[in-house]
């Protein structure tokens, strides 16, 4: 999709989206989650959503999907956090699309649901990254909450700040091959310009 046209759908739809964000941090802040202990975990939705916003032209060819993109990067968390259920997510996202944006936004949501397990790596294994290979916009998402989360933390000085730089760092490689798909949709797609701007904290 042409920028142009994908910017001017966000301004003309800048109310919705504005609802939809209080939603999520509403959500989050009714279940006492926060971020890196003192900040309000809406501070997470909105860096993916913004980086969804930012990015999202150049994995979005159809209008009617920009809308469940976005409020899947929102509302990214809420199953694995927050305790909804996958239709609890379509519930609170009828209020803001239609049926079928729904599912392609709750699809997304749960894509990015954590597998049940003891450590790090079992939450995150191989099942875990087939399910967001296998989902549109799954890998996008993924990637917009990976550069949320590592932008925060390479620029942090706290010890939490980091030890997550390391573990970012290390796990790289394995990430990006993990949320790659090789085919043609563009739905499925990695922006390589985001794609750099992660590589960039690095340095």
């Amino acid at each position: 999709m042409k920028k142009f046209t994908f910017d001017a759908f966000i301004k003309a739809n800048a109310q919705v989206l504005d609802e939809i964000r209080h939603a999520a941090w509403t959500l989050h802040e009714n279940v006492g989650q926060t971020y890196d202990t003192n900040l309000p975990y809406g501070h997470h939705l909105s860096m993916v959503a913004d980086a969804a916003i930012k990015y999202g032209y150049e994995v979005v060819n159809n209008e009617a999907d920009i809308i469940p993109v976005v409020f899947a990067a929102y509302f990214h968390d809420s199953i694995e956090d927050a305790r909804l259920t996958y239709n609890d997510v379509v519930s609170i996202a009828g209020r803001f699309m239609t049926n079928e944006q729904c599912i392609t936004a709750a699809e997304i949501v749960y894509a990015l649901t954590n597998d049940k397990g003891r450590t790090r790596k079992e939450r995150a294994g191989e099942h875990y990254y087939a399910g967001i290979r296998e989902t549109p916009y799954a890998p996008f998402v993924k990637l917009c909450d990976r550069l949320a989360n590592m932008t925060y933390c390479f620029n942090g000085t706290n010890d939490a700040n980091n030890h997550m730089h390391k573990v970012y760092a290390s796990e790289w490689s394995h990430f990006i091959q993990a949320i790659t798909v090789c085919n043609q949709d563009s739905r499925y797609s990695l922006p390589a310009s985001m794609v750099s701007e992660v590589q960039s904290l690095f340095a």
